[in-house]
């Protein structure tokens, strides 16, 4: 997971108010008790000491918000008077949470929205295709095509010597268009940097798509005849289903991926000191966290991201005057944006013994490295 998108809480000092709350609207006393929800976060915060303009920076976003259908979340955080970073959650979070700290509280945030899979969807007829794109970090885009063929697109039988002559000017017509619309594709997969490209709809116009793309979507290409651009129904909640499970099988092959990365390694890079000390160093590519709402762990930090520590005896020998101990989690958020490094969230299950519930994928592994013999 790239944690860029962060990076705007992480060029401003703190302290900051994170705040987590159910902004679902689904029912008829929804608006009350969004408000009561809030109330008690707006309590919450001003007793850890937040300064008056910046909860009324965050209330004014809560209240004003554009409201969803259905259950879903908001994630604000903002400081100085100023919201800095607001988010919508799939689903509320696990509980309602207001947070006043000298770093932004990003790991539920970063827990729930797990790998972002950058996607593209074209479906498809013979006369052209509307198409949506989706970057790692969720901005969408929209295109439509429409083929510059709209003269004899079906394959007719009119019978004689003219049937030959009619049937080749369909194909090409369907040529054309798909070539048009796989043009589109491929500009659209560029700009997000797709991981999965999926082309839907009339069977005839994806096989001519697939086959126009360039080959360096070929690898990530998934066809479907699911899907009308004509008629909404159940086959577009088949093919909803396909890109969904195709963009989680992207997502669960990167996970495995980085934790087959992780254990070549072997005798390096596992539980916190280990991490910790890679970050001081600038080793670490990627980090593996276990999602775990419950933890408390602390840890000691100085004003540059690679200054962090288990213990604040380290952070003098680094020259840091005024240490600050703060969550682990946020501690180690802030290290990964600020020495470009990536993360992956795990469940529980998926690394019962990874020691202290983290680990690091590092970019190199000299003498000194911990694990190799030196620590």
């Amino acid at each position: 997971m790239q944690l860029s998108f962060l990076r705007p809480l992480y060029d401003r000092p703190g302290p900051w108010c994170s705040v987590y709350m159910d902004a679902s609207r689904d029912t008829h006393d929804s608006r009350p008790q969004v408000d009561l929800r809030w109330r008690a976060l707006k309590g919450d915060l001003i007793g850890q000491g937040a300064d008056q303009a910046t909860v009324e920076a965050v209330e004014e976003v809560v209240r004003r918000h554009t409201p969803m259908p259905g259950d879903y979340g908001i994630a604000v955080f903002a400081n100085r008077g100023r919201v800095v970073l607001t988010e919508y959650l799939s689903a509320p979070p696990l509980r309602d949470l207001a947070s006043w700290s000298a770093l932004p509280h990003t790991m539920p945030l970063v827990a729930q929205r797990g790998e972002q899979i950058a996607w593209v969807r074209v479906l498809a007829d013979r006369t052209g295709a509307d198409a949506v794109a989706v970057s790692a970090g969720g901005v969408p885009r929209r295109a439509t095509v429409k083929g510059r063929e709209s003269w004899q697109l079906r394959r007719v039988q009119p019978g004689g010597w003219s049937q030959s002559r009619y049937q080749r000017a369909a194909m090409e017509a369907w040529h054309h268009n798909a070539g048009d619309a796989a043009a589109a594709t491929a500009e659209l997969a560029d700009r997000v940097g797709a991981d999965v490209v999926v082309v839907a709809g009339d069977i005839r116009a994806t096989g001519m798509i697939a086959a126009q793309l360039p080959e360096r979507w070929q690898d990530v290409l998934v066809r479907t005849d699911a899907g009308s651009r004509e008629y909404v129904g159940s086959d577009d909640m088949l093919m909803d289903d396909i890109t969904v499970q195709t963009i989680a099988e992207v997502a669960d092959q990167r996970i495995a991926t980085a934790l087959d990365r992780f254990g070549v390694q072997e005798d390096v890079g596992a539980g916190l000191d280990a991490v910790v000390s890679a970050l001081q160093r600038n080793q670490v590519d990627t980090m593996l966290i276990v999602d775990d709402p419950s933890a408390d762990g602390e840890l000691w930090i100085g004003p540059e991201p690679t200054e962090i520590a288990t213990d604040p005896r380290q952070l003098a020998d680094m020259s840091v005057s005024d240490p600050q101990k703060v969550r682990a989690d946020a501690a180690l958020l802030r290290a990964l944006i600020g020495t470009d490094a990536e993360l992956t969230v795990l469940a529980p299950e998926e690394a019962p013994e990874l020691t202290d519930g983290v680990g690091a994928v590092l970019r190199y592994v000299d003498a000194s490295t911990p694990g190799r013999g030196n620590g």
